[in-house]
């Protein structure tokens, strides 16, 4: 397809993570504009906001009045939808969101995927700042907004395009991952497990998946896989590159991380390869699954030829993602973190990290079941693993589950039942409301809250600090 600039380009379902960082691309380029939404809500929609763009609420026949000349069709929309069947009926070109990334923005470019179930944004973050920092100008599309840039997206300058690597499908008309439309050259695999359980229906499903990346992977490429995972360990084997390395805590680990410090400062770290040590690194965010993406993000920096003293200032400037580990403020001396863990392994990672970060303080870990698959019954039980431990647990009641049949609708009051029995203090709650309520009596000096969600959670955020002033 090809557009000129100035041309309108509407794209449905426009505050999706990847579609609103697409939004800016584009709008960068010079195209007019357009999107439409459901349920707009930040970081996403006060980013479009900003960069002028504005939002239709609702989808509706007519946003596609006046006639855009291009529609880009996010996964969220089905085929039975009423504007996606207005768009068939006015006959206007359309294509997918990862399509359109492939074909528009990342071309013939030098492309750095960062793929697997957890840790994509952090790492694709970290990797777009080191890259920035060793001075290629790289364009990158991020799932979240990276703090050192306060946007999601920008236009390369030079040769490479850093990219999350999403498994999700990409849209109705076309059910594959999204990173199969992102030419990939260089790869991060950082973990593979099972989720998305509205698109996949177990595992194997999810692993068929990676192994496609796999194999997409050019002979003059490069893969970086975790080599605590066994998943990731097996799918490695698929790809066909010359540069392929492990990265891990473990001795037999290609790029092994050595842990020098963790505590409520950061993490200090060092990278042992080949009888070379690299580093030390230091870096303001905690918790061992960064030091992971931070070493895998070593480990495909040295590949790429980036000087190590500008991989070490780029970490220890590295300022994390919003949304991940976000302090949002110490009202009354609680301390208030916002965080994006929805799948049992983050929570539980998350939980932990949390935990180690401010020994002898008090962590209230707060959690709204919102994904497709934690809202499902799948990980019922991974859920009491994910909590054991927890200083004390308030949930939220899942998420609208009206159209998840009842026996597979996940319990949060099933999920209280059983961490009280492993000796975990927990409850479950309506909503947000009842949730602030019952923290702003039972919080004191000192304590800390960690929120859990991977949505809006009924603006949970804004009424707990205010609340607690």
């Amino acid at each position: 397809m090809n557009l000129q600039a100035g041309s309108h380009i509407h794209l449905m379902g426009i505050c999706g993570t990847a579609m609103a960082s697409l939004a800016g691309l584009l709008k960068d380029r010079g195209f007019k504009i357009t999107g439409s939404d459901l349920n707009p809500y930040p970081p996403m929609s006060t980013q479009l906001e900003g960069l002028g763009i504005n939002i239709m609420k609702g989808y509706k026949a007519e946003n596609l009045h006046p006639k855009p000349d291009f529609v880009i069709v996010g996964n969220v929309i089905s085929a039975n939808n009423e504007e996606a069947q207005e768009l068939m009926k006015l006959g206007i070109p359309y294509t997918s969101l990862p399509k359109a990334m492939g074909e528009f923005i990342i071309g013939d470019r030098e492309s750095v995927v960062i793929s697997g179930t957890h840790g994509k944004t952090t790492t694709t973050s970290m990797m777009t700042w080191v890259a920035e920092q060793a001075g290629v100008k790289p364009g990158f599309l991020i799932g979240g907004i990276p703090k050192n840039f306060s946007q999601s997206f920008k236009n390369p300058e030079g040769n490479y395009f850093i990219i999350e690597g999403d498994e999700y499908d990409t849209a109705f008309f076309d059910k594959v991952p999204k990173f199969i439309h992102y030419k990939p050259k260089h790869v991060v695999l950082t973990s593979v497990e099972f989720d998305h359980a509205d698109i996949y229906k177990d595992l194997q499903a999810v692993k068929d998946s990676f192994a496609l990346l796999m194999a997409l992977i050019p002979e003059n490429g490069t893969l970086l896989a975790c080599a605590e995972d066994a998943n990731v360990m097996e799918l490695r084997k698929l790809a066909k590159c010359k540069n392929s390395f492990t990265y891990g805590f473990s001795e037999s680990a290609d790029f092994r991380a050595k842990v020098l410090f963790q505590n409520d400062k950061g993490i200090g770290f060092e990278v042992h390869h080949r009888g070379e040590i690299m580093g030390p690194y230091a870096m303001q965010i905690t918790g061992d699954y960064n030091i992971l993406n931070a070493t895998a993000v070593v480990g495909i920096s040295k590949c790429l030829g980036f000087s190590e003293n500008r991989i070490q200032i780029a970490l220890e400037s590295f300022e994390g993602v919003k949304r991940r580990q976000e302090i949002l403020g110490e009202p009354q001396g609680i301390l208030i973190i916002e965080d994006f863990a929805h799948h049992p392994t983050a929570v539980r990672e998350t939980v932990k990290g949390i935990q180690k970060k401010y020994p002898g303080r008090k962590v209230f870990s707060v959690f709204e079941p919102r994904s497709a698959t934690s809202r499902r019954k799948v990980f019922q039980k991974d859920y009491v693993e994910a909590f054991k431990g927890s200083h004390e647990v308030l949930l939220a009641k899942a998420f609208d589950q009206s159209k998840i049949d009842e026996e597979n609708r996940f319990s949060t009051h099933e999920l209280v039942e059983d961490l009280k029995k492993s000796g975990v203090q927990a409850e479950d709650f309506d909503g947000a409301d009842q949730i602030v309520s019952a923290l702003t009596s039972r919080a004191k000096k000192g304590d800390v809250i960690l929120i859990m969600s991977n949505g809006g959670f009924d603006g949970i955020y804004g009424k707990l600090m205010n609340s607690l002033k």
